[in-house]
């Protein structure tokens, strides 16, 4: 009596799924997108009260000296930092971490910076003075912990063994590092603008 064998196949073996390097950088856009929402709402609460008010700021007009060599600091690290990173895509490591080296110490020497400024406009203004005092105090404050997170970002970067793309974490890390730090420094034009710029020109 003959017996046909079949031979069932084996169980197919579990294929890893696909590791995208870029979900990294989705991940730091949608941070960055609640962010940017945290700081409109708080230049709404601005322009609101400014609009409402008889005068503005009720107190006299922040100095812009501060602000404005902060301002060139923050754009000359966004400058050095994109050249870097255009340094990495190029294969130039060296280069795009001595980049990211410069970013730091500019970043650090804007926060010695908002020491000094915070040190000058509390001799005159306290934080919980009026409603405008406290607007201020609040937006520049929240400003220099990003900053400083920012900072710590990109000093971690720095002490990464390799920063080009990879499948496993950290995903990207010079690119979603710049990202953030692009933010921030986006946002600083924009209190420049609103919080220094404007009161002065248009005080009334």
């Amino acid at each position: 009596m003959s017996s046909t064998y079949t031979e069932m196949p084996l169980p197919l073996r579990r294929q890893p799924f696909p590791v995208n390097d870029k979900r990294g950088s989705l991940s730091i856009i949608f941070f960055i997108a609640t962010e940017a929402s945290l700081f409109a709402v708080l230049f709404a609460s601005y322009w609101y009260m400014a609009k409402g008010a008889a005068v503005w700021p009720p107190d006299d007009p922040p100095k812009i000296h501060y602000a404005l060599g902060m301002l060139a600091v923050l754009v000359s690290s966004s400058i050095v930092l994109h050249w870097g990173e255009g340094q990495i895509k190029k294969r130039k490591v060296g280069a795009g971490m001595a980049a990211l080296g410069v970013t730091v110490i500019l970043g650090i020497g804007f926060l010695i910076l908002t020491v000094l400024e915070d040190s000058e406009h509390l001799s005159v203004l306290a934080v919980n003075h009026d409603a405008y005092s406290s607007l201020f105090y609040m937006i520049t404050t929240l400003h220099a912990a990003h900053v400083t997170l920012g900072v710590c970002m990109l000093s971690y970067v720095f002490l990464l063994p390799s920063v080009e793309p990879r499948s496993v974490t950290p995903h990207r890390p010079y690119h979603n590092a710049a990202l953030y730090w692009h933010f921030v420094d986006t946002v600083w034009i924009f209190i420049v603008l609103f919080l220094y710029v404007s009161p002065n020109v248009g005080r009334r």
